[in-house]
């Protein structure tokens, strides 16, 4: 790939605000090197990091350097994708700081027939109205497409992610803003769509009189250690239920689009969205996460014993809220959204429970079938059922239809969230990127609990860290039709 060519393509530029920051050098710039190692950047690319900090480019290499993949051979390669990098510190609030932004990028794109822009605002929400109306008046490409990226979070509640859409719309229009939710971004979550709607085995099930309930699971087993002052001002469902979740349940639940475009999929599920009532707080499980007396290290640390932590926080480590979906398909089946830190285990992933056998012959030996589509770790896709037991026995037994990508797909390495929906941003792909109505309706459901949450009226049920959280927490979901039978493990494959 030419990055400097001069070959009449059109320039493109690519500037990174809040380059110093933590996602940054974790995320975006070794997503973008790796679009870079694998040719995969539009030709004559240049990136431009923006940042309060007063850093050279070579301190900034440094930062980043430690979480690239390189291989013997990239080496040279990584050197030129660092040539196509420049750094440029300024502030967020001034205009004169933006005009010498763009007369940087004027320079970058010299001699180009046409320009393209693309602004990532890995940014606290407290500058995003400075920066994007000082971008729009100063910054805009005169010939060729502007695209800007905003990162979570999209607001605190509805009203004040109302207010930002509002300002954003007042610059830019919608096909021009990309919401990020990197879990759109993962292998599973992008492969949901397939499951559901390119196999017929699964259409004439997917429905209320088929389903029992619908699991959808996120869950850490570490703790904030270190981290509290950033998670305290969020918590558990700001952080995870109510974009993560809330995303992937639009996705399970919604119709058939009219095709795989981007405007078409995301219809369907602001459709889907709007026939969920705002959840009840009866619908709803606290936890905050307790040291473990016999652990050792972080697990023998609550949260409160975090240093970042303000003391006697009431903010909850884990949530489960139950929500409906007020339509034909799925009238009164139970949709369970779960996450927590400090958990036994680390998954995430969509659990289908179906119904129990009509007219059981089998004493009630039959265990509830299950589909499970496991995001993380290990993606896989796999089926519960109930076996005959090899033998001269009648007796029956749980096993699975296993579908483990690490199996199956032995050798051929998944992108990175962050690299699917960067290059997805160049193409101007917006099927995996938030629209304002979905953030809209999705804020709908979750700000009024969030409201009585903060006013004090509920507090967090302990939990001890590395248990499956709050005992409250599997009552209430029995109480919705969940069985959890906790006599079966899933096995990921033979040679895992």
């Amino acid at each position: 790939m030419e990055v400097n060519g001069t070959n009449g393509s059109a320039a493109h530029s690519f500037v990174v605000f809040g380059a110093s920051g933590d996602l940054a050098r974790r995320k975006i710039y070794p997503a973008l090197w790796a679009l870079y190692r694998d040719d995969l950047l539009p030709e004559r690319t240049r990136i431009v990091g923006y940042a309060r900090s007063s850093l050279t480019m070579k301190q900034l290499a440094e930062k980043v350097r430690p979480y690239v993949k390189l291989g013997e051979q990239d080496e040279a390669k990584f050197e030129r994708f660092l040539a196509a990098n420049t750094y440029l510190p300024g502030s967020y609030d001034q205009a004169t700081d933006f005009i010498n932004l763009n007369e940087h990028l004027k320079s970058l794109e010299a001699n180009a027939p046409s320009v393209n822009r693309l602004f990532y605002l890995a940014l606290p929400p407290s500058v995003f109205q400075p920066v994007s109306t000082l971008l729009k008046q100063q910054c805009m490409s005169p010939c060729g497409w502007n695209r800007v990226i905003i990162e979570k979070p999209f607001g605190r509640d509805l009203e004040s992610s109302d207010a930002l859409s509002r300002h954003l719309a007042s610059h830019f229009k919608e096909d021009q803003i990309y919401r990020i939710d990197h879990y759109l971004g993962k292998e599973m979550v992008q492969n949901l769509i397939t499951l559901r709607f390119a196999n017929r085995i699964f259409s004439p099930t997917w429905n209320r009189d088929n389903i029992a309930s619908v699991v959808i699971s996120f869950k850490e087993d570490i703790g904030t250690l270190g981290r509290g002052g950033y998670f305290d001002d969020s918590g558990i469902i700001r952080d995870v239920m109510q974009n993560h979740l809330c995303q992937m349940l639009s996705i399970v639940a919604m119709e058939k689009p009219a095709s795989n475009r981007a405007d078409d999929i995301r219809d369907e599920k602001v459709k889907v969205l709007k026939c969920i009532s705002p959840i009840l707080m009866e619908n709803l499980v606290l936890g905050q996460y307790v040291g473990d007396p016999k652990g050792l290290g972080e697990k023998s640390q609550g949260y409160l014993d975090d240093p970042t932590v303000p003391r006697g926080s009431s903010t909850p480590t884990f949530a489960t809220a139950v929500c409906y979906i007020n339509n034909e398909r799925w009238d009164g089946v139970p949709f369970i959204l779960r996450c927590g830190k400090a958990l036994d285990e680390r998954k995430a992933e969509v659990r289908i429970q179906y119904r129990d056998v009509p007219g059981d012959i089998f004493a009630g030996q039959a265990k509830r079938n299950e589909l499970v589509m496991r995001v993380q770790p290990g993606e896989a896709v796999y089926v519960k059922f109930m076996n005959k037991s090899p033998g001269m026995s009648f007796e029956m037994e749980e096993t699975e239809l296993d579908l483990s990508y690490n199996n199956r797909y032995k050798g051929k390495v998944s992108p990175d969230a962050y690299e699917r929906l960067l290059l997805d941003v160049f193409l101007g792909n917006q099927t995996s990127f938030v629209r304002s109505e979905e953030l809209a309706e999705a804020w709908r459901i979750f700000t009024p609990i969030l409201h009585i949450i903060e006013r004090g009226q509920t507090k967090p049920i302990p939990y001890v860290f590395g248990s499956r959280g709050p005992r409250e927490s599997d009552l209430l979901m029995s109480s919705k039709g969940f069985n959890y039978y906790g006599t079966y493990r899933w096995n990921q494959g033979t040679d895992v």
